[in-house]
């Protein structure tokens, strides 16, 4: 897609109604370039760095290469590992959801780029340390990764100063249009920024809606419409993103031209239960094909050994601490060790949760969990247990019966997935897990089933790479936004 939005296809398709060129074009550009030559610099640095400590470690035989060579050799991987991300998206202008898929990306590609090099090496024998090859795929992927950090803020702060930035009026207010400020907010790179909600819904009305991330930091507010070319104008907006289903296209189009802004309609993704909507774009025509999903077989059983290896790891690894905390909950509070409940599992199966034990033991077996560490029926020790998240240590136990895996939806309570309607039933078409996108999000402090987009995005999303990026990225920003 070629559009301003640069790339929400294909949850977004756009029509422009302004086709002459903007400074906001040149701009993107300049970013565009400027990130992948950011990126080359940091990868050249990455194997140059790597090369360093092989030098400096003393251990085997060393070989010693001209500094230009090594140099040289890091600047041509540099270019390979440019083209593979370029192919799997990663310089698209959007982020995706919590920069998971793009930590992902970065993985991926890293694994690719070493065995092509690899290949490289050996047929043109060259001689190449297997030390510098294993230290280089852990600095590689960590300058990629500060280099993108430091592109994001750089370019976070030029449109803060307005540079390249239009505004936004999102036309609905409902799960498309907050899917769409969450997209927008986060892709500094589009340079389209959402300034208000309209909606006409009177219960939505005056709402602030933060997007999808790990910090509640921004909030914007929906105003009651009707949606007019004087309202465009009063917020200065150069672009619409139209998210409310039954709109009139024609009018819109219209309302749009006349107020000289861009306009753009938010394609709903999901359909009747049990199917997806794919897009494809083909010269120009963009083609909707409804399917099940993809079989993971060979994923989802290297994803259960790697549960298995993992969760019997860290069991042994944390049996010390695991039994301190268990005597502590015992010594604190009158009560069982653990917190045993029934919770819905794969496909709807029951299957029993483990805990630490964090409230007290006359607290309801089945009610809505806890919102706020004031809970009357939390014990002090369990607060602290919750705010850590050490209270779900025992569900490795879980993991490795395998009625969880490590990386998953939250698994809900039997009474809760009663009441679901068809699309909140799609997250139990995989294994439930300890962590997931909404377990690191800042909305892991209301409901699951209010905040569906994560555990969709995984469950369309998901593969061993993206488990690694969840894992990588639970220890850095689990609990921050709580």
């Amino acid at each position: 897609m070629t559009s301003a939005l640069g790339g929400l296809a294909p949850a977004v398709s756009a029509r422009r109604t302004v086709e002459h060129a903007h400074p906001w074009v040149l701009i993107a550009g300049f970013f565009s370039v400027a990130e992948r030559c950011v990126d080359m610099v940091a990868i050249t640095a990455a194997v140059y760095c790597a090369y360093g400590i092989y030098q400096m470690s003393g251990l085997g035989s060393r070989i010693d290469y001209p500094a230009s060579e090594v140099l040289l050799a890091g600047a041509g991987f540099a270019l390979l590992f440019i083209i593979l991300l370029e192919r799997r998206g990663g310089y698209r202008p959007y982020v995706s959801l919590l920069g998971v898929r793009d930590t992902e990306r970065v993985l991926r590609v890293t694994l690719e780029s070493f065995l092509i090099a690899l290949l490289v090496a050996y047929l043109t024998t060259e001689r190449v340390p297997r030390l510098v090859v294993l230290l280089a795929m852990v600095t590689v992927p960590a300058f990629v990764t500060v280099s993108k950090l430091e592109m994001y803020s750089a370019i976070c702060h030029l449109r803060s100063k307005a540079y390249g930035k239009r505004n936004a009026v999102i036309l609905g207010a409902g799960q498309l249009g907050r899917r769409a400020y969450s997209l927008l907010v986060r892709s500094p790179k589009c340079g389209i920024d959402p300034v208000v909600f309209v909606d006409d819904d009177p219960e939505r009305q005056g709402l602030e809606i933060y997007e999808s991330a790990y910090q509640r930091k921004r909030a914007t507010k929906v105003i009651p419409g009707p949606l007019s070319a004087q309202l465009l104008r009063q917020f200065d907006a150069h672009v619409l993103v139209v998210a409310a289903t039954g709109t009139d296209r024609e009018s819109i189009a219209r309302l749009a031209s006349a107020a000289g802004v861009d306009a753009y309609w938010v394609c709903e993704d999901v359909s009747e239960p049990g199917l997806w909507i794919d897009y494809v774009k083909l010269d120009g025509i963009m083609l909707e094909h409804l399917s099940t999903g993809r079989t993971r077989i060979a994923g989802d059983t290297a994803k259960r050994i790697i549960d298995i290896v993992a969760s019997t790891l860290l069991l042994a690894v944390l049996a010390v601490p695991f039994a301190l905390i268990a005597a502590l909950v015992k010594m604190t509070s009158p009560g069982p060790v653990f917190f045993r409940q029934e919770r819905v599992g794969k496909g709807g199966s029951l299957f029993h949760i483990y805990k630490f034990r964090t409230m007290y033991r006359d607290a309801p077996q089945y009610s809505q969990s806890p919102g706020a560490g004031e809970d009357p029926r939390i014990t002090p020790l369990g607060r602290l247990l919750r705010r850590t998240s050490l209270d779900e240590l025992p569900q490795l136990l879980n993991v490795l019966a395998g009625d969880m895996s490590l990386v998953g939806p939250r698994p809900e309570m039997p009474f809760i997935v009663e009441q679901y309607t068809p699309l909140q039933r799609r997250r139990l078409a995989v294994k439930p897990g300890m962590t997931g996108l909404w377990q690191l999000s800042a909305d892991r402090a209301f409901p699951i089933h209010e905040n569906l987009e994560y555990d969709l995005y995984y469950v369309r999303n998901r593969s061993l790479f993206m488990d690694v990026a969840i894992l990588l990225h639970t220890p850095l920003f689990a609990g921050r936004g709580v």
